[in-house]
């Protein structure tokens, strides 16, 4: 599951839009302490970012604290929406917490909250959630692999159907050498083809790039060893616009007919789906 900062995203507030039904209430103030949480969280590790150069081994230590404590409690706000969306489908209640928090949703998941038939489907708040899952629908399970056309480092024409239906697992990883994230994500993936290359796992780079010179470079830097494709068009890439990238880093995993079996993999769960298809 796609982890998220959410105390960037939100700000603490008392939701009593809703305050009138008691069945509400509890979700409502424990969803309320939740907000504000994040907010603690958020601003403590804005002040760490703002040292730049000056930030210690301590600070380092905290921030890491900090992003534990954001996950576990991103983990809680998901598993709590989830259950308000269940428990009050009829109502407008859910539509503010979906709208929070879609980011960290599983696609499954999604697509349930989004039910047509709810009675917060129509709410403004959540147009972002529909337009992220539109974006997913052109990368959900069983999907066949649509082909990617550009040119390697060397200005070479490559395809990813070179790599993709031809008996291997492919894990397509969507990524920019200006994209911290993506480089924080590498050693993950890194590490995952060192451990199932020889087992059968093909890994192609699609870059959203637009200079060449800091694209290869990050890519010899971070000792990305396999195939590389980018048209250099950077958001415009031919790739967003087919698999409906909306952020990076982002991924596709597909199956060795090249259909489509997960996407968005990252850490302990892209190692653990791997380990487990190559058990």
């Amino acid at each position: 599951m796609k982890k998220i900062f959410l105390a960037a995203l939100l700000a603490a507030q008392t939701f009593t839009g809703f305050a009138q039904s008691q069945d509400f209430k509890p979700y409502e103030e424990k969803m309320n302490k939740l907000y504000a949480e994040f907010e603690v969280i958020g601003k403590e590790f804005a002040g760490i970012r703002q040292k730049g150069d000056a930030i210690t081994e301590a600070d380092k230590k905290r921030a890491e604290e900090l992003l534990a404590k954001d996950d576990s409690l991103t983990s809680i706000f998901t598993t709590t929406t989830l259950e308000i969306a269940k428990k009050f489908k009829a109502t407008k209640f859910p539509a503010k917490y979906v709208g929070d928090v879609y980011g960290n949703l599983t696609y499954d998941q999604l697509k349930e909250v989004l039910d047509p038939t709810s009675g917060y489907y129509n709410e403004e708040s959540l147009k972002n959630a529909k337009d992220f899952l539109a974006s997913l629908e052109l990368r959900r399970p069983g999907l066949m692999y649509t082909d990617l056309v550009m040119k390697d480092m060397n200005g070479k024409e490559i395809k990813l159907s070179q790599f993709a239906g031809k008996g291997n697992y492919v894990f397509v990883d969507f990524w920019a050498s200006w994209c911290g994230p993506c480089r924080q994500e590498m050693p993950n993936v890194v590490e995952a083809y060192k451990r199932f290359h020889d087992k059968g796992l093909e890994i192609v780079g699609v870059s959203f790039d637009q200079k060449k010179e800091a694209w290869t470079a990050m890519v010899k830097k971070l000792g990305m060893t396999w195939p590389q494709m980018s048209d250099l068009k950077g958001w415009q890439c031919a790739a967003g616009k087919i698999y409906g990238i909306r952020s990076i880093p982002s991924n596709i995993l597909l199956d060795p007919e090249g259909k489509i079996v997960d996407s968005d993999l990252r850490g302990e769960d892209l190692l653990n789906k791997l380990a487990e298809i190559y058990k």
